[in-house]
This record gives structure tokens, C-alpha cells and sequence, in this order.
């Protein structure tokens, strides 16, 4: 079955926040994020675009089963400890669309979702006058046990749609990995894209 994309905003994300709960723990548990998280958590980490102004959610659905989502939201409307290291690089948050994270079960992977995924958060990011727009992917040493064999980076797949890391731009997140029970700092890599509104 193939899946088709519908924008969120607003009530249909709180409506869908079980849902999307469950599907990012589960994606999340896989390289490279290997999330150990719990569906409290994710829930109350998802109501934050139910209420936030500017706030996107792309679902995924194939039949009514929600097998995908991507999440943005204004940069400025993130908490200071995420736009501390915007500012500190010399970007001003307010001028900033954030993808935040993308999960997708991986049965509906080679769709092109992930295409798609992208074409709608700039879409909502460009009505909203936005030019500029970021995301972060997690650094992990290319040593490290957990890494499979035939992981492919996605690098190849950012730049063809725009988007070059920012150098020295780092932010750090905390969560556990799997098997843990203490969360501990990861860094994340800024990428960015400008152009939205030009094409």
C-alpha cells in the first residue's frame, strides 16, 4: 500500500498525538538516533505543535494508520537552551523555519516520502514568509558498535534538496540510548538552506 501526505496544524495534531507518539518511539530506537524513549514523553514533546504557533506536523497515512511524520515549527518559538547556539553562530531565530524531525516506518521506505516530506514543511514554512530553513542530525562516531554495515548517510540526499551543514554549529540534545536509563548529551549538526522564497 502506498502512503499519501496530509498537512496537521493545530486540533489534528493534538487529535493525532497518541499515534505519532507511538511511531517515533519506534523509529527513533533505530540508528543513528537509537532513542530509548516512552510514549509520556513523546506526548508531551508532541502537544508543544499542537499549541505553537506556526507549527506543522506531515503525516504519512496509509489508510487511516499514520505510518510517517515530519515536524517543524518557527525556530523562534523553540526554548532558549535550542536557539542559544542559532544566535551565538550570528542567526537570528526569528528569520528561521525548523524541521524538526522526520520518522518514517520503514515498510514505506523508496516512495519518496522523504521527498515529500520536505516539498510540504517548505511549502508551510514559504506561506508563512519564511526564507530560511534548519534542521540537525545527530553526530555519531563511524566506530561506534551499534553502526550497521550497509548504513547509508543521507548527506548525498540534504544537498541535493539545498541544504549544507553550518560549520561549527552544533546543538546538543539529551536522551537515553537503548539500554540505558540515563540520558546523556548528543551533538547534533546544523544544516541549513536559504532560498525558500526564490526557489
Amino acid at each position: 500500500m502506498k502512503a499519501e501526505l496530509f498537512t496537521l496544524t493545530g486540533k489534528e495534531i493534538g487529535d493525532a498525538l497518541d499515534d505519532l507518539a507511538v511511531l517515533r518511539v519506534k523509529v527513533f530506537r533505530e540508528w543513528p538516533y537509537l532513542y530509548e524513549g516512552s510514549l509520556d514523553y513523546e506526548r508531551t514533546y508532541l502537544r508543544r505543535y499542537a499549541e505553537g504557533k506556526g507549527a506543522v506536523v506531515i503525516a504519512a497515512l496509509a489508510g487511516k494508520e499514520i505510518v510517517g511524520a515530519a515536524t517543524g515549527q518557527p525556530l523562534g518559538e523553540e526554548v532558549a537552551e535550542f536557539r542559544d547556539p542559532f544566535e551565538a553562530a550570528g542567526f537570528d531565530p526569528a528569520t528561521i523555519f525548523y524541521f524538526a524531525e522526520s520518522v518514517l516506518d520503514p515498510h514505506f521506505r523508496g516512495q519518496g516520502l522523504g521527498h515529500g516530506f520536505f516539498d510540504a514543511r517548505e511549502a508551510h514554512a514559504r506561506a508563512l514568509g519564511f526564507d530560511r530553513a534548519a534542521f540537525c542530525a545527530v553526530i555519531r562516531p563511524m566506530d561506534h558498535p551499534a553502526r550497521p554495515k550497509d548504513y547509508s548517510p543521507l548527506d548525498p540526499f540534504w544537498r541535493k534538496r539545498g541544504y549544507l551543514p553550518v560549520e561549527g554549529l552544533t546543538v546538543g540534545f539529551d536522551w537515553p540510548d537503548v539500554g540505558e536509563t540515563a540520558s546523556s548529551r548528543k551533538q547534533m549538526q546544523v544544516w541549513m538552506r536559504d532560498g525558500l522564497l526564490t526557489g
